[in-house]
């Protein structure tokens, strides 16, 4: 899973990102609302998806620390976009989960609508990460989000989460499978990645993607 893509990022590149993750790590704060968001004045790069795909566990592990972002066995916890600084520098950004979640239909489509304002209005959102549970591959909540990111021309990016469930065949066919399925699509990125935050397989490629996506 991780050598897929060899070609992609030199060496150096990649040990840049592995540094740049390496360092302090930090949650800034939470907004509820759309006016509590953050000066725009920072790189973001974001993380979505469905309610228990792994958004938080990817986090924690992309910056090797289990606590930073909480994760929760209870789907559709989380109810705010968290904001989380990198080396001063990006900004890690954890939206509510879609699809199922156990709030009320009010409040489910609050928070919900909460993630969507976000990815309109942010002229400093480099990329999206989509995580998509490699178990699974995508289903219908996962398209309509990716209509969404088309309409509103956000860049985003596949990342097939929880990947060490697989066995390495069977993820790699996932990998190009949902990787043929999005290449018509207008924002999404063209490489698609396998990755697990158990194993920390494929992190260090998604640390590159994020990297260079920031501050290139």
């Amino acid at each position: 899973m991780s050598e897929a893509f060899p070609e992609v990022f030199s060496g150096a590149e990649v040990e840049a990102a592995r540094v740049i993750f390496a360092h302090e790590a930090l949650f800034i704060m939470g907004a509820a609302q759309i006016d509590q968001l953050p000066a725009p004045d920072l790189p973001e790069i974001a993380f979505a998806g469905r309610s228990n795909v792994g958004k938080s566990s990817l986090i924690n592990g992309l910056v090797g620390r289990s606590g930073l972002a909480r994760s929760s066995s209870e789907p559709g916890r989380t109810r705010e976009v968290n904001f989380f600084l990198l080396d001063g520098r990006i900004r890690l950004v954890d939206l509510p989960g879609y699809g199922f979640a156990k709030a009320s239909k009010g409040e489910t489509k609050r928070f919900q609508n909460l993630g969507r304002d976000y990815l309109r209005g942010r002229p400093n959102l480099r990329r999206v990460f989509l995580l998509i549970d490699a178990r699974h591959g995508l289903k219908p909540p996962d398209a309509e989000a990716m209509t969404a990111f088309d309409k509103a021309a956000v860049s985003y990016q596949i990342v097939l989460t929880k990947a060490d469930k697989l066995k390495p065949a069977q993820a790699e066919a996932m990998r190009v499978r949902t990787e043929a399925a999005v290449a018509k699509r207008p924002a999404a990125f063209p490489r698609t990645l396998a990755v697990s935050a158990v194993t920390g397989a494929g992190l260090e490629l998604l640390r590159a993607e994020a990297v260079r996506a920031a501050l290139a």
